[in-house]
């Protein structure tokens, strides 16, 4: 079960080199791995404004679904760019352990 486990990482890692993974991180992709949580506000608000004037100002009678719809929707967004922020945070860890980065 172990070996499974490591040629699986391996072969993750393997990809995310591919794709340049342990390249040094951008100013923006540093910003928002150190503020996971503010990264997914500034996804989630703008979002859900939108969503909730678009499908607020509609002439049916669900309005309330609507605006549900369009919080929900919202913050589903916020969390998966929260989540992926905090990938990010990961993915920067390592690059310093690997001393690929320094941080800076």
């Amino acid at each position: 079960m172990a070996n499974w486990r490591r040629s699986l990482a391996g072969a993750f890692w393997a990809l995310d080199r591919a794709l340049g993974g342990q390249r040094r991180p951008t100013r923006f992709q540093t910003w928002v791995a150190r503020r996971p949580v503010t990264g997914g506000l500034c996804v989630a608000v703008p979002v859900t404004l939108f969503f909730a004037i678009f499908f607020g100002l509609s002439p049916d009678d669900e309005v309330l679904e609507n605006l549900l719809f369009a919080a929900l929707f919202g913050a589903f967004l916020g969390l998966v760019f929260g989540l992926t922020a905090a990938s990010e945070r990961l993915r920067q860890r390592r690059l310093k352990r690997l001393r690929i980065w320094d941080g800076s």
